[in-house]
């Protein structure tokens, strides 16, 4: 299986952003700089929360 990565269209040429690739009943994100380093994949439920908080100001690092 091929796998599609893409980066938002809101990206900006620094490269400083993830990539997304929609998997069977999956979501993988890596870094974009790095995109052998290995991806970090959630459920599409675990996912979307992830949005929401990111959203809602609710991220800490």
């Amino acid at each position: 299986m091929i796998t599609k990565w893409r980066k938002s269209t809101r990206s900006e040429d620094h490269g400083n952003c993830v990539e997304l690739a929609a998997l069977p009943r999956v979501v993988g994100i890596r870094d974009s700089k790095a995109p052998d380093a290995g991806h970090l994949t959630l459920t599409t439920r675990a996912f979307a929360e992830l949005l929401d908080r990111a959203k809602q100001g609710r991220l800490s690092l």
